[in-house]
């Protein structure tokens, strides 16, 4: 009887080495000084402070990756670099790299912990009281980074979002824990009948003016400071929530979606930017990941269609509908109850 295939195994037990390899190679700066134009290993390594053979290695990896392009041994990045690993790049995942090589992959060495006990890794990995968002707003260049990182993934999942129902008859969508404004951006650029208003922190909101700035729908884009836990939630006869309802426990979003639900005008809506789970949990690949990924880091998870209605059936919510996007994140819309049945094709 023939073997399985071990391609699978063997492609797992490398994946973290390709990760770690571009972690590494954009925590040196690599790329930023590949934007500057083209160079040799011996050039970079006095540069990078490197040993300029195992220096070479390292650009030899992101070369095999597609990363970088070498030719008669001299380096340069490809558009994909420069593109999404340039810092400077407007589509830049830099921050999104660096929180995910300091903070995520620490955590994910404590992954069998989490598993134990239930329960987030920040205070085991890091010793820092107050979870993982009192880390990332630790000074003002952490928040930046951490912020832009989220930005440049949003810039990838917002449009697709924003696109993914029609949402031509709502007026106002306020995007609660908005961050740079990235999917309200999306949504009032591409509906001009529909204002803006992100809703975040004092220390995230700067960030938010300065994007909301750079937009063709910047006139009709507003920034509010608040945290919606604590705060009046901004009126509005649309909600948005990006990748915030995986971040908490099934009872702390309870108390978020009723407070949605109560400022509400009948018929409003809501609409959520997150992975979906297939109905078994057992799928797709990038969502079951991020769950658990959710596991080590925050008190939330991802949630299926099935898990989000029975939410926000809970807290007041009619006509749930759910879009697989084909971005790294699926759209949710939910409407409350009073208003006329509401169109909700793309």
């Amino acid at each position: 009887m023939a073997l399985p295939d071990p391609a699978p195994v063997l492609a797992l037990i490398d994946a973290f080495r390709g990760s770690k390899t571009m972690f590494a190679a954009l925590g040196m700066g690599i790329f930023d000084r590949l934007h500057d134009g083209p160079s040799t290993a011996a050039a970079l390594a006095p540069a990078l402070q490197a040993d300029e053979a195992a220096l070479a290695r390292l650009l030899d990896g992101c070369a095999a990756l597609g990363l970088l392009a070498k030719r008669r041994g001299v380096y340069s990045n490809t558009p994909l670099a420069e593109t999404y690993l340039w810092s400077g790049s407007p589509d830049s995942l830099c921050g999104y790299i660096r929180y995910s090589n300091d903070a995520l992959y620490p955590m994910w060495g404590r992954l069998e912990d989490a598993v134990r006990e239930g329960a987030p890794r920040w205070q085991q990995t890091f010793g820092i009281e107050g979870g993982i968002f009192g880390g990332f707003y630790r000074s003002e260049q952490a928040t930046r980074d951490f912020a832009r990182g989220m930005h440049g993934f949003g810039r990838l999942t917002s449009p697709r979002v924003a696109e993914a129902f029609d949402l031509s008859r709502f007026r106002c969508v306020a995007d609660l824990g908005g961050g740079t404004g990235h999917l309200a951006i999306a949504i009032c650029e591409r509906y001009p009948g529909i204002r803006g208003v992100v809703f975040d922190l004092p220390v995230i909101a700067p960030l938010a003016r300065e994007n909301a700035a750079l937009s063709p729908a910047r006139d009709r884009m507003e920034i509010v400071e608040g945290d919606f836990f604590q705060d009046p939630l901004p009126p509005a006869d649309l909600y948005a929530l990006g990748r915030i309802l995986h971040d908490w426990s099934d009872s702390k979003c309870g108390v978020l979606l009723r407070a949605i639900s109560a400022a509400l005008p009948p018929g409003g809506g809501l609409l959520i930017a997150d992975r979906l789970l297939h109905e078994d949990g057992a799928g797709p690949l990038p969502a079951c990941l991020q769950s658990l990924n959710m596991l080590v880091a925050t008190e939330g998870r991802e949630r299926s269609l099935s898990e989000f209605a029975a939410l926000l059936h809970h807290a007041g919510f009619e006509q749930v509908e759910g879009r697989h996007t084909g971005a790294p994140l699926d759209a949710v819309i939910a409407i409350k109850p009073g208003g006329s049945r509401a169109r909700m094709e793309p």
